[in-house]
């Protein structure tokens, strides 16, 4: 069934009501596993040439699209996430997660459907997110499902090809203005803090060729690129804005986020 709620500034909140295992599904050390395969992945990465997302784009649109403007009026505000949609790390989740503060920001009378799921990656939201946001005509689609992939040590090429698939549907089967976060420095979290200078020189370098791909759809289909790796680093590199768990903004580190997103959805 689902929970409507209310969201500040007259806005209609519509969450999932999903099992607690569900939505609550990460586990720290499934984090830290993933971290020793996500660092080989990115030590044999090293030497390839970085992989092109041509072949996955191929049946994306022939020329690069222009992003779709948000509408004046009452916007449906759909947003695609992992725990950090949830708010996992702040107080109040349904009222200091990034999902409800951007909600909080459009005008009287929008909806927000917050699809987010703790611990999902992004070929699991193809079937356990997607679909539902497909049915809900939005006008605004927010996307931040990245950082479980990489850390959980999914390839580059699988994650692209899923990426791809995600924005095609969402090209094809809506007309919403669409703002996608990539990956921020994780390097600088608390949660890596003790890794050698080694292993975060090859993170850092997967980080950067898991955002040029992203950078790369992104113009492909008109997606409006929320750069957290450039524009958000303060995110990872100030205490303040991370959690206690080391890994999740704070409730100040998603009043950061939610502006960000915001600037990006403004245009």
């Amino acid at each position: 069934m689902l929970d409507i709620r209310h969201a500040p500034g007259n806005t209609h909140t519509l969450m999932m009501d999903m099992p607690k295992r569900a939505r609550f599904r990460f586990r720290r050390p499934l984090w830290l596993i993933g971290l020793i395969f996500a660092l080989l992945l990115a030590a044999c990465g090293a030497t390839a040439q970085p992989q092109s997302t041509t072949s996955h784009s191929q049946a994306g649109p022939a020329t690069q699209l222009t992003a779709i403007p948000l509408p004046t009026g009452p916007v449906t505000y759909v947003a695609l996430g992992a725990s950090d949609a949830v708010g996992v790390g702040s107080n109040f989740p349904g009222s200091q997660g990034y999902v409800p503060l951007i909600a909080a920001h459009l005008p009287n009378g929008s909806h927000m459907i917050n699809l987010g799921i703790s611990g999902i990656h992004l070929h699991e939201a193809l079937t356990e997110e997607l679909p539902l946001a497909l049915t809900t005509s939005p006008n605004l689609v927010t996307v931040w499902l990245v950082a479980n992939d990489f850390v959980a040590g999914v390839t580059y090429g699988d994650y692209v090809h899923d990426l791809n698939m995600l924005l095609q549907q969402l090209h094809t089967s809506t007309h919403a203005r669409i703002a996608m976060a990539n990956l921020p420095d994780l390097t600088r979290v608390p949660a890596f803090a003790n890794e050698s200078s080694t292993q975060k020189a090859q993170m850092l370098r997967a980080i950067q060729r898991w955002n040029a791909g992203i950078a790369q759809l992104a113009k492909v289909y008109g997606v409006v690129l929320v750069d957290l790796f450039i524009h958000g680093s303060e995110l990872t590199s100030h205490p303040e804005y991370v959690s206690f768990d080391g890994f999740h903004p704070s409730p100040s580190g998603y009043a950061k986020l939610a502006n960000y997103f915001w600037q990006a959805i403004k245009g």
